[in-house]
């Protein structure tokens, strides 16, 4: 017997991802064929997402509010579905001159959820940059901050405190015919309804940010909701295949069935452009490295030429580990 016999479920994923490649990637190199290519990927993108819930009105509630420095914080609630109901932070400033202005939505990462990027209680750790939802208020934003599926709020305390929550969810609505992305993705779009339907937001000016799993949020909601006027993806562009390829490094709120070699990070970018698009990437983040972001995105900026828009792609490159970065905050102001 010649051939190499494997025992391993880890080797076995490496030696296929290392076969998987885009069947149809965007054209990067040809300008003219782009725009095809998005109608294309779009129809391919949502069905690989898969199905939906059924679509019922929000029910938006304020349950409580306390005033802070800068702003009001409310604790406020919302229906996705008809067996789903979504907490999230809104945070108001106390002073907006001329009334009407912009919005974000600030999705938190890996974590205790809508608290960490809120900067409440025992989660405002400012040296980690981690409460970007907290300083948007303070810059004059009205910021929506929502717990995902499995988190904060939403976390069943089902699962042991060694593993991730999302990937028993995951396992959950796949036994029901669902993408857990696809239904995280689902709760992002009806917290833009929220946003889009406030008094004080202007709807053709909201924005979307987020680190890590918010970034990977960000970066699929941006793709497929031309509202998001303006989004900042933190720690997490580089690709599919290299982001596997850390055994311990994605979740079940990160995947869906066949992704590999379905689509990849830049085409998501290419469905945003020309939307202004922040990409951040620190220096030492051991799981998403900057060369992979850098290379990433280099492809992405021949598809904002292709749309004369070069400058609304930014790639804010900093000194640091997997971290969110001041840096978006200029590049907001700027575009929102």
């Amino acid at each position: 017997m010649t051939s190499r016999r494997n025992f391993s479920p880890w080797e076995h994923f490496l030696a296929g991802a290392g076969e998987r490649h885009v069947d149809d990637p965007v054209p990067v190199d040809i300008a003219s064929a782009i725009p095809a290519w998005r109608e294309r990927f779009r129809s391919r993108l949502a069905r690989h997402l898969g199905p939906t819930p059924e679509p019922v009105p929000v029910n938006f509630e304020v349950l409580d509010e306390i005033v802070v420095d800068g702003y009001t914080r409310q604790k406020v609630v919302y229906d996705t579905e008809r067996f789903m109901s979504v907490p999230a932070y809104l945070l108001i400033p106390s002073s907006r001159p001329g009334g009407v202005g912009p919005a974000v939505l600030a999705q938190h990462g890996h974590g205790p959820g809508k608290e960490q990027v809120c900067g409440v209680g025992a989660h405002a750790t400012p040296d980690d940059h981690g409460d970007y939802a907290h300083q948007l208020a303070l810059r004059g934003y009205v910021v929506l901050a929502p717990d995902l599926r499995a988190f904060g709020e939403r976390r069943d305390g089902l699962s042991p405190a060694e593993r991730y929550p999302c990937d028993l969810n995951f396992v959950h609505l796949a036994l029901l015919g669902f993408n857990k992305l696809t239904l995280d993705l689902w709760d992002v779009a009806r917290g833009i309804d929220v946003l889009a339907a406030h008094p004080l937001v202007d709807p053709s000016r909201i924005g979307m940010v987020g680190l890590s799993q918010g970034a990977t949020m960000t970066l699929f909601a941006a793709a497929l909701d031309e509202r998001i006027s303006c989004a900042v993806v933190s720690g997490y562009f580089s690709s599919f295949v290299q982001a596997a390829a850390l055994p311990w490094n994605l979740c079940g709120s990160q995947v869906t069935f066949g992704m590999l070699g379905a689509f990849d990070h830049v085409d998501l970018g290419a469905l945003i452009a020309p939307r202004p698009l922040l990409i951040q990437s620190g220096t030492a983040d051991p799981i998403f490295p900057v060369q992979v972001a850098a290379h990433a995105w280099g492809r992405l900026q021949k598809v904002y030429r292709a749309f004369d828009a070069t400058d609304r792609l930014g790639f804010d490159v900093f000194d640091g580990g997997h971290r969110w970065n001041e840096g978006a905050y200029p590049f907001l102001d700027r575009h929102l």
